[in-house]
């Protein structure tokens, strides 16, 4: 082979190892948004839309016309972690009301190219009113339009809704604001990325709240696996799921949450993930499919770790002082990384008010007669979601990467010092876990 042509080679693997890590960041990319980065995804589109395809069974469509890439990740259990976020200062995540108003948007929007927030706050107000299922929109309310306009800017940030004249924050101070849209409805029908539609299962909406975690998983139930879920255990289902589909599923479902989740313990895995790992074929895939995209691969006797070297695919990291919750979470870390390796929430709620009582202008929205609480309860969440901890028979445990991270003093005083507790410590990753 040529200089050229390896020359080729080489940058062909590097763009689609970088649009890998990309898209597994932000699975949906417009060429409004970043167009260099969307560029390398039309480009690579072949080789990018065969590895998420054969290493996660995700689908990748990529609308050169239309300007988008959208990877419809699809995984098997729920997931939390990642709500959707005001975008605002606090970044808040999106609460029960906002996800209502966010379908019920999505589903007017479809129905014209172009629209005014004072026409489409109309339609949301016949359309809830007309289902009996959903409470009133009033937009006389401060708090209602608020909640609005996140549902709007959200929609705008995907590149599905595009302002034409005003700024949608307006509405908040008045409902007679005056303020143009044009939407994409072919990327707007993009964003759900459930194999099933939630209007193909037919469901009244009294049986809805008791049936609700089963209508979950017959949302992302997907076919190539079988009739049954390929992960089930009863001899009847896996009766209907042939050996090749339970080795695809098998691959999947290991991958889909390696390349999805911060750390991969071996205790989360069933038996049969186990087993596939242990073998010759299944590490070599694990391995092969990390280094296609461009991440390290750390293996230790608990469990699997990505690292990316760029911090390409990180959409949220860990030590982070971005947010009162997560300098909270590193520093209750230590509380709980001791010998027992384990605390109980009173002794968290009891070293957050300690926090509290040392910084007095720190988190002041903590500063309250139930504040320490509530804020070792949001520590702990930011703590779960990285997989650091887990809560058993009345306890917070540390899991094993939890011990990555140790506490040092600071040498040199912080002007932050006196307001922040981040002041006092530095943080570093330890070897252990």
């Amino acid at each position: 082979m040529s200089t050229l042509a390896n020359q080729l080679v080489a940058a062909e693997r590097q763009d689609v190892a970088r649009a890998i890590r990309l898209l597994l960041a932000k699975p949906l990319i417009t060429e409004r948004s970043d167009a260099a980065v969307f560029d390398i995804i039309r480009r690579r589109q072949e080789p990018l839309t065969k590895w998420f395809d054969y290493t996660c069974g995700w689908s990748l469509v990529v609308e050169s016309r239309r300007g988008y890439a959208r990877l419809l990740k699809v995984r098997h259990t729920p997931d939390a972690s990642r709500p959707a976020r005001r975008l605002r200062s606090g970044r808040a995540p999106f609460d029960r009301r906002r996800y209502i108003l966010l379908c019920t948007v999505a589903a007017e929007l479809l129905a014209v190219p172009v629209t005014t927030i004072g026409l489409l706050a109309g339609r949301v107000i016949q359309a809830m009113a007309a289902d009996p299922a959903l409470p009133a929109f009033d937009t006389t309310s401060r708090t209602e339009r608020m909640a609005f306009v996140d549902v709007l800017r959200l929609l705008e940030s995907y590149g599905a809704l595009q302002v034409l004249d005003g700024t949608t924050e307006t509405f908040v101070d008045s409902e007679q604001a005056k303020v143009l849209y044009r939407i994409d409805a072919t990327l707007l029908m993009r964003l759900p990325s459930a194999p099933i539609g939630p209007s193909r299962l037919a469901v009244p909406p009294e049986q809805i709240t008791g049936r609700f975690n089963d209508l979950l998983h017959d949302l992302v139930r997907e076919r190539r696996y079988g009739e049954a879920p390929a992960h089930t255990t009863t001899r009847s289902d896996q009766a209907a799921v042939s050996d090749t589909q339970r080795n695809l599923w098998l691959r999947h479902s290991i991958l889909r949450r390696l390349f999805d989740d911060p750390v991969l313990y071996r205790e989360d895995l069933s038996d049969g993930e186990e087993t596939y790992l242990a073998s010759p074929t299944g590490r070599q895939i694990l391995r092969r499919a990390a280094e296609q995209a461009g991440f390290v691969l750390e293996e230790r006797a608990e469990g699997f770790l990505l690292i990316d070297p760029d911090a390409l695919a990180t959409d949220a990291t860990f030590p982070d002082d971005s947010s009162t919750a997560r300098i909270a979470a590193l520093l209750l870390l230590e509380q709980i990384t001791n010998p027992a390796g384990s605390a109980t929430p009173e002794q968290l709620t009891a070293a957050a008010s300690d926090l509290l009582r040392r910084f007095p202008q720190w988190a002041k929205a903590y500063q309250s007669t139930d504040g320490a609480g509530r804020l070792a309860d949001d520590a702990c969440t930011v703590l779960a979601d990285f997989h650091l901890i887990h809560r058993h028979a009345g306890r917070v445990l540390a899991r094993p990467a939890a011990w990555r991270y140790r506490a040092t003093a600071t040498q040199t005083p912080s002007p932050s010092r006196a307001t922040s507790p981040a002041g006092d410590n530095t943080f570093e990753e330890g070897a252990l876990w």
